[in-house]
């Protein structure tokens, strides 16, 4: 018989950390802190395979199941002695959500589940506190009803405040016991009356119907826009733990709180979270009530008037401290614990290794190999490469005039300037129309998601340092200010009032995630400095790796900024980018539109001291490293005039009439320029532009080496072969260009004469084409839209929504797909070196600065990636984690 059902507590438990696949990663830890003897309470997870069942078989569950969740209550029961639905021995029970991979906030959880009509009456006598008690029921009903039956919450929010009227509270002013028993009575009444049947009584059916909403939950709305966002498969599910109630709303000898056994924003080697007297979970991160600080040490820094955990519950807290040590050694790793003090007993809820940002992860990967608590090797894999983009981004410049009208708490560091924004649908519309955003909100909800994504940064006045905001903020890697109080947003009417100065959607505010400070428009950046941690990483990083990384840069900014970043030199240089400024669009379009030869060379003749420069410049910023140059490769058309007034701007520089150019510009058109006369196919056409390019290249290499006193060996690719007949013929015009300027300068140049693989055919044909080609960089844009016959700048218009139904996992032009356009990769790999064992093999295209994509050109075997200058430390680090995934 299939077991569905694991048992945890008492010092005991069935599974244990290794099994986050089969039982989630809450219900793994929890069994892995049973078994290390710690204070959990006690429950049992249902697996993640029986949510694979449960979509799998129209939303039903194994017959085994509910034997075996019957079994492992009792066994609750056996432990707490207590039973559930006996109200003479009144077991309550949570029910929590646990996917193998953390996603905060994203599915459902039901609390004081086997509260009724009845067993309030119980919790109130068990207790001793009625108010309590009442309390928890109005808790539960609203809880359940907006997991379970789907009726919003706000209907009870709304029931809640117009008591508050009648009665003319304040806000923040407690219902009696008697208040809170006719709230529940108001509750009940709404619920039949929405629904059209009463709120269940029965615990059994209440349970059934809890974890039937955590499993529904994995396919929510919001749960579905995170796993795409941080690219988790549907197929793995959420398992669903349910566990004995403790409560932190036992009175002021009880609270509840959130904690990370350093800090995540950065790193430091100090306790670091919050906590609430007097409450339940959702309370602290919700950011309802203004938590308080754990330690008395962060509780003066922040210059809180609060008392700390540490004074408030000194046994409590030395427990907790302990703990949260002995669990960061037994991990090793940074810990993000949750825990509820019942009546001045420690109970832990959960472990998991803690999300924290990305100068936070560096600092503690370092610290913890100095520490010897990890190896050098896994320091490097404990960082995530595409966080580092974090770290490349700009911070407010010190020297800047700062106009603050407000503060909160700095929730994720960095910084973004954007139009204020008050929604998410409004964020993620600006994001799609090209504008950058400050998602301006109260709280957030996981229901935010895309929004946040959408958004430079988040600013909300509620919250704490654990609220939702801050903590989803933090995995994206986005600035946030949270908890914001002495702001006021109007989202009703699209207002921001501050200091006195009312904002509206549209207007420029800048916000500092790491002071907390909110700022008025847009404020001056500076570029981070790459040194600290970051660098001992990289020198890591550097040394446990093989493959090389290059940029792809054509101008000297990206090239210096490339080497800032550990570029090993330049893998793709696009020599057409150099052509679309001031005069040299004129005498390119010249040269274009020329029906002659001579008219060409003449017009070739201007560009060729322009393209010399070019390279100069950039041999001398590689200082002798590799740089490869690709001749031009785009159709014609892409350069030619388009506005009346280019037109008449061109026919005057080529003393020719404008109807002449007009018809000339007509003939070039292309019905598919993607697959039209483009790369080679130009060379071999015009072979003088090819002349003209290979001239530039070598004079420019020979400038260089004179002046930088590093020999230059230039890779001259050429682009979209096909045919090794093509490649023939352009290499010889690349071979006799360097023979000619050899014999002027007297100099000899090494250089290396290659093509780009981005067809299907030149992959197939590899081993031929590498008779001629000395180097292969596999221009895997291009390879992939030829292998799939798809436009990557018409894709989106449907792509995502192949993603969104399953059809892919995900885009191919931002991740290889390694079946079938890696397949021609390997294909040509091998075949170009069974023919050349010493042929260089490279990429090229926008997957070299992806993990995953780079993870693969390991595997294969590639002697370098290319990517962008800002994505070169990304690529460091991930060559090093596949070096270290190969072995």
């Amino acid at each position: 018989m299939t077991k569905w059902v694991f048992s945890f507590g008492d010092g005991r438990a069935e599974g244990k950390a290794g099994d986050k696949n089969l039982l989630g990663g809450k219900g793994a830890n929890l069994a892995e802190m049973s078994s290390l003897g710690l204070p959990v309470p006690p429950g049992f997870t249902i697996t993640t395979e029986v949510c694979t069942h449960f979509y799998a078989n129209g939303r039903s569950y194994p017959a085994e199941l509910k034997g075996q969740v019957e079994a492992a209550l009792a066994e609750i029961g056996r432990i707490t002695g207590k039973a559930f639905g006996d109200p003479e021995r009144l077991l309550l029970v949570s029910v929590r959500s646990g996917a193998r991979a953390s996603m905060p906030g994203m599915m459902d959880t039901v609390l004081n589940l086997g509260l009724n009509d009845e067993t309030v009456e119980a919790l109130g006598r068990e207790s001793g506190d009625e108010r309590f008690a009442w309390d928890s029921y109005r808790r539960f009903i609203q809880m359940f009803c907006d997991v379970v039956l789907e009726l919003d919450h706000e209907v009870f929010e709304e029931i809640l405040e117009e008591e508050k009227d009648r009665k003319g509270y304040e806000l923040d002013t407690e219902f009696s016991a008697g208040e809170l028993r006719h709230l529940v009575a108001l509750y009940k009444e709404k619920v039949e009356a929405e629904l059209g049947k009463p709120f269940p009584q029965d615990p059994h059916e209440q349970l059934w119907a809890a974890i039937g909403a955590v499993f529904s939950s994995w396919m929510n709305a919001r749960a579905i826009t995170y796993r795409r966002l941080h690219n988790i498969p549907e197929s793995w599910g959420t398992a669903v733990n349910v566990q004995a109630m403790v409560f932190g709303n036992m009175g002021e000898t009880s609270a509840t709180g959130v904690a990370f056994t350093r800090n995540p924003s950065t790193g430091e080697k100090a306790l670091y979270g919050e906590f609430l007297v007097n409450a339940q979970g959702e309370d602290v991160v919700a950011g309802i009530r203004t938590p308080q600080n754990i330690t008395e040490a962060a509780r003066i820094a922040a210059g809180s008037d609060k008392p700390s955990l540490e004074k408030v519950m000194p046994d409590a807290y030395r427990e907790f401290v302990t703990i949260s040590q002995r669990l960061e050694k037994h991990y090793r790793d940074m810990q993000d614990l949750e825990f509820t003090i019942e009546r001045g007993r420690l109970w832990m809820l959960q472990t998991r290794s803690g999300k924290r940002t990305a100068k936070a992860a560096l600092k503690i990967a370092v610290e913890m190999a100095a520490e010897a608590l990890i190896s050098r090797q896994e320091a490097v894999a404990r960082i995530d490469p595409s966080s580092l983009d974090q770290l490349l981004h700009p911070t407010i410049d010190p020297k800047a005039t700062r106009e603050v009208i407000g503060s909160g708490l700095p929730a994720s560091p960095g910084a973004a300037t954007g139009e204020i924004v008050f929604t998410s649908d409004e964020a993620e519309e600006a994001s799609k129309a090209g504008r950058k955003v400050i998602l301006v909100r109260v709280e957030t909800s996981p229901e935010d998601i895309h929004g946040m994504h959408a958004a430079e940064g988040i600013l909300t006045t509620r919250g704490g340092m654990t609220s939702h905001a801050a903590v989803v903020a933090r995995g994206m890697g986005k600035p946030c200010v949270s908890g914001a109080g002495g702001l006021r947003v109007d989202t009703k009417n699209g207002t921001l009032m501050a200091m006195g100065v009312t904002l509206k959607k549209g207007d420029m505010i800048t916000i500092d995630g790491g002071s907390g400070q909110v700022l008025k428009g847009k404020v001056a950046m500076l570029q981070p400095e790459l040194s600290g941690d970051f660098a001992q990483i990289m020198q890591w990083a550097d040394e446990t790796r093989r493959m090389k990384v290059r940029t792809n840069a054509e101008t000297p900014a990206d090239a210096r900024m490339a080497r800032s970043f550990g570029a090993e030199g330049i893998g793709l240089c696009r020599t057409e980018h150099m052509f679309f400024d001031g005069d040299r669009i004129v005498a390119m379009r010249e040269m274009i539109l020329a029906d002659t030869e001579a008219g060409r060379r003449a017009a070739l003749a201007k560009l060729l001291p322009m393209q010399r420069s070019d390279f100069v410049e950039l041999f001398e910023i590689m200082a002798g490293l590799p740089v490869t140059i690709r001749l031009l490769d785009p159709p014609l058309h892409e350069f030619l005039p388009k506005t009346e007034e280019e037109i008449e701007e061109v026919a005057a520089a080529m003393g020719v009439s404008a109807d002449k150019l007009r018809h000339r510009t007509e003939t070039l058109h292309e019905f598919n320029p993607m697959l039209g006369h483009r790369g080679c196919r130009l060379a071999v056409s015009y072979p003088e532009i090819a002349e003209m390019q290979a001239r530039a290249i070598f004079e420019a290499a020979v400038e260089a080496a004179k002046k930088t006193g590093s020999a230059v060996v230039p890779e001259v690719m050429v682009p979209l072969v096909g045919l090794k007949s093509e490649l023939d013929f352009v290499k010889a015009r690349i071979d006799a260009a360097a023979k000619e300027v050899m014999a002027e300068t007297g100099v000899t140049i090494d250089y290396l004469t290659g093509t780009m693989i981005e067809l299907p055919r030149a992959a197939l044909r590899a081993h031929v084409i590498a008779e001629t080609a000395e180097f292969f960089s596999f221009g895997t844009n291009d390879l992939t839209q030829t292998t799939f016959g798809i436009s990557r700048d018409d894709a989106s218009s449907f792509l995502e929504t192949y993603r969104q139904k399953g059809v892919i996992e995900q885009d191919p032009f931002v991740s290889l797909d390694i079946d079938g356009v890696g397949e021609l990769v390997r294909i040509a790999a091998d075949k170009g070196r069974a023919t050349r064992p010493e042929i260089k093999l490279g990429i090229c295209g926008e997957h070299g600065g992806d993990p995953a994509s780079i993870s693969f050109c390991e595997e294969v075997g590639l002697d370098y990636v290319s990517c962008s200058p800002f994505r070169v430390p990304i690529a460091r680090l991930a060559a090093a984690q596949a070096a270290v995934r190969k072995g």
